[in-house]
């Protein structure tokens, strides 16, 4: 199981601390940032549990920060499932 989240943390070291933070509360959790990316993406990945969203979005938001989960598919994608199968 794989979450993708939008975050407002844009600096290495709040992405280290927030890191170490989930990784205390959540240690079945295996997170990561991607500052790079425009919406300064909060990975969270698990193989043996599905995932807490509303557990992690809620002690993100406790630490002070923005946590949005992403929707799995893009915008569109749904649109043009429906569309072909229509077709």
């Amino acid at each position: 199981m794989v979450e993708i989240f939008r975050t407002n943390v844009t600096e290495e070291g709040q992405a280290v601390l927030l890191l170490k933070q989930l990784q205390l509360e959540f240690p079945a959790y295996r997170v990561n940032f991607d500052l790079e990316d425009s919406d300064n993406i909060l990975r969270i990945t698990s193989k043996a549990n599905m995932i807490n969203t509303e557990r992690v979005i809620s002690f993100v938001q406790k630490s002070g920060y923005v946590l949005q989960l992403l929707p799995d598919e893009p915008p569109g994608v749904q649109l043009d499932r429906q569309i072909s199968k229509v077709s």
